[in-house]
């Protein structure tokens, strides 16, 4: 099984406190950590922990959190040739601050000074060998570029859908499986209160084959073949929600790869994402396959 990933990387920086600070305030932290951040690379990081192999491309600067990107994702045996560095330039950063008890966290990011990747820099052979491509639509041009790529090729494609930016509703539509935040999911309901399900009955105009919204403690929803359904979210010991949903677009993927049932998919997904939030940081608690089917087990 291989995985191709194209989008954001980020180096972030995440720290606890035991609430968030009053303006003008000093506020003691608990606990800090680093480690290699972004949707996409961390949903690649994520599947290489369940035995996938993974490619990643994208763009960071020359400076040391581009170093530091790099080396999180060689690592995890993440196949990073396809990591652009740019002369002269920052890699993206984020800082996140991390709400103690609840595990909820508030992310302040500075996105990468250099000009993102152009289709004219991935090489002919970027899907060879290649099961499924996973995007964030954060590069719009060169998303599309791939996208369509992959549709020559039936290569399965999976959104990634944070928030609407320019090119994402292109995107979607060329997507096989959309995958959404409430943000993101909020532009199809704008009524108040907001309906997850009038918004993924909305998102079936996509044409993919599953639409799905992930609404954090509150589990996901999806349509697929014609039905909607709710995936509960699985109740662990919260320590930090980042990069919960990108691994639950890993888990995401790791399901269709084994050809299982939606529903089993959701599930797995669900599971896998919940048991990364038992550690600090969006890759530290990525558990392995044995872990993920032994919690599912109990909690039947």
């Amino acid at each position: 099984m291989n995985v191709s990933g194209l989008g954001q990387c980020s180096f972030d920086n995440i720290f606890i406190t035991d609430s968030f600070p009053a303006p003008d305030t000093k506020k003691e932290i608990l606990d800090w950590t680093t480690a290699g951040g972004g949707p996409v690379a961390t949903a690649l990081v994520s599947l290489a922990r369940l035995g996938v192999t993974c490619r990643f491309f994208g763009i960071v600067g020359d400076d040391e959190n581009g170093t530091k990107i790099r080396e999180s994702l060689m690592s995890e045996n993440i196949s990073a040739r396809g990591l652009i560095r740019r002369e002269g330039s920052g890699s993206q950063v984020a800082f996140i601050a991390v709400e103690k008890n609840s595990g909820k966290r508030t992310i302040f990011w500075k996105r990468p000074s250099a000009p993102p990747l152009r289709p004219e820099e991935l090489p002919d052979t970027f899907l060879d060998n290649t099961d499924f491509l996973l995007l964030d639509g954060l590069m719009p041009e060169v998303s599309l570029y791939a996208a369509e790529k992959a549709r020559e090729r039936n290569i399965p494609v999976m959104l990634d859908a944070g928030r609407v930016r320019d090119g994402m509703m292109e995107l979607a539509r060329m997507s096989d499986y959309v995958v959404a935040s409430e943000e993101f999911a909020r532009e199809f309901s704008p009524e108040k209160p907001f309906s997850p399900e009038l918004a993924v009955r909305k998102m079936k105009t996509f044409n993919a084959k599953a639409a799905t919204i992930t609404l954090g403690d509150k589990g996901s929803i999806t349509s697929c073949n014609n039905e909607i359904f709710s995936t509960p979210a699985y109740p662990v010991d919260t320590v930090d929600t980042t990069g919960a949903g990108d691994v639950f677009h890993g888990g995401y993927i790791y399901g269709l790869l084994q050809k299982w049932d939606i529903k089993n998919i959701l599930s797995f997904a669900s599971a896998f994402a919940a048991l990364k939030c038992r550690k600090l940081g969006g890759r530290a608690g990525i558990p392995d396959l044995n872990e993920v089917e032994h919690f599912l087990k109990n909690h039947k």
